[in-house]
């Protein structure tokens, strides 16, 4: 199969893949000997903190697989072209990409051939002669195998920036059911050892004086939890999330709506979920990490365990909380700013620093180009008191007309 075939296939294969991003490694570039950046523009795939854009090839090594994954379109029984990509072939490429300016960096994944140690060896292999034998100092994202060796896992976290093992699906039945050859504890045991030798090289570098500490996937590792495939509602989707936070410090959990495939088994919905409903979790998932909102919080008006698909979970919560509210923009801490819907981290940084020097007003947020119709309800300025906090028709008022339904609660499996 000529390359230019392979690369239509395995790049395509690929797109189901959500757990894509550059954000958090060191910064680098080819000034300091070798090629390739962290840092370039590009065709945009994934963002860095500061809002950098970094383009991935995204790709897959083969979509062939030897495990039959029922959700998954590349599993041993699907009916689709096969591709398989060789080592040099990939390596090719990227480079080829990079020096065509192209890409940035590299997002590797792969089915599984033969066995989980002979698929994570050409992983490996990919990302070890990028940087040994070409110096490549881009970005590599690698998604490993949690049954393949240990030894071959902290190989790869010497060349990659990130790693990231998929834990599937929110739970271990569901998982059962629809992926028999995957075990939740090895997926979960395989991201313990990767917290530990990310914890050890961050306090190697942090200790170390002349000589370079050993780096280990410095972006830290993520994971991603296909969304609608099973029964469980967005409670025990937030729930696993919050515990692989907590348990294994990941960076990111990623949410994948389920997306019907051919010849699909019965074991699986007929119809997708809703796209709103993987954003309104990325949403709570925020509020999780960032906004000192706990799980109990962002679920206690969920209906059936599900989160309100209308309105974002935190103007859901404000409008079940209207006795905190309103809210003086220029008395408040910080905490209780970060709660007010349509106030931001960053926005509530800025509204900070400006308020040490004069009184906040309406016009000042309207600069800001904040949503009034949504904030001002909720907020004390200097020229404004709300007077609708506790109006029946106060969500109609501030959230956005959408047609979105209520979710459908599956059966279980």
């Amino acid at each position: 199969m000529e390359l230019r075939r392979k690369l239509e296939i395995l790049a395509d294969a690929a797109k189901y893949d959500a757990s894509c991003a550059s954000s958090g490694t060191e910064k680098r570039d080819s000034r300091e000997g070798g090629i390739g950046s962290t840092e370039g523009m590009g065709i945009c795939h994934a963002y860095a903190p500061d809002g950098r854009c970094i383009s991935l090839l995204k790709v897959l090594l083969t979509n062939a697989c030897i495990y039959d994954c029922a959700y998954c379109i590349n599993r041993a029984t699907s009916n689709v072209p096969r591709a398989r990509f060789t080592v040099r072939e990939l390596v090719d490429l990227t480079l080829d990409f990079y020096r065509r300016n192209y890409i940035e960096g590299l997002f590797l994944s792969s089915g599984i051939i033969r066995s989980p140690d002979y698929t994570m060896e050409r992983l490996v292999d990919v990302a070890r002669i990028l940087r040994e034998e070409h110096g490549f100092r881009g970005y590599i994202h690698l998604k490993t195998i949690p049954d393949a060796s240990p030894e071959l896992l902290a190989e790869a976290g010497r060349h990659a920036d990130r790693l990231s093992i998929n834990i599937e699906l929110p739970q271990e039945g569901a998982l059962k059911a629809l992926a028999p050859e995957k075990d939740l504890s090895e997926i979960r045991r395989a991201m313990g050892r990767m917290r530990l030798r990310i914890e050890e090289a961050k306090e190697a570098r942090k200790a170390e004086r002349r000589a370079p500490a050993p780096r280990f996937a410095p972006a830290g590792q993520s994971t991603q939890m296909i969304i609608g495939a099973d029964a469980s509602d967005d409670r025990a989707v937030l729930g696993t999330t919050a515990n692989l936070y907590g348990s294994y410090g990941l960076k990111r959990v990623y949410f994948s709506a389920y997306s019907p495939i051919p010849d699909a088994s019965r074991l699986l919905p007929p119809q997708p979920p809703p796209l709103v409903r993987e954003h309104r979790l990325y949403q709570a998932d925020w509020l999780l990490r960032f906004y000192g909102f706990s799980l109990d919080e962002i679920m206690a008006g969920g209906e059936g365990g599900m989160l309100d698909l209308g309105i974002d979970p935190k103007l859901a919560w404000a409008l079940r909380h209207r006795g905190d509210f309103p809210v003086d923009v220029n008395r408040a801490p910080r905490e209780r700013l970060l709660r007010v819907p349509g106030l931001g981290e960053k926005t509530v940084d800025r509204l900070l620093a400006a308020r040490r020097h004069r009184s906040i007003r309406s016009e000042d947020l309207a600069r800001l180009r904040l949503p009034l119709g949504k904030l001002l309800p909720f907020l004390v300025t200097e020229d404004h008191r709300p007077r609708v906090t506790d109006r029946l028709d106060l969500r109609a008022l501030v959230a956005p007309r959408t047609g979105f339904a209520k979710p459908v609660q599956m059966q279980l499996l």
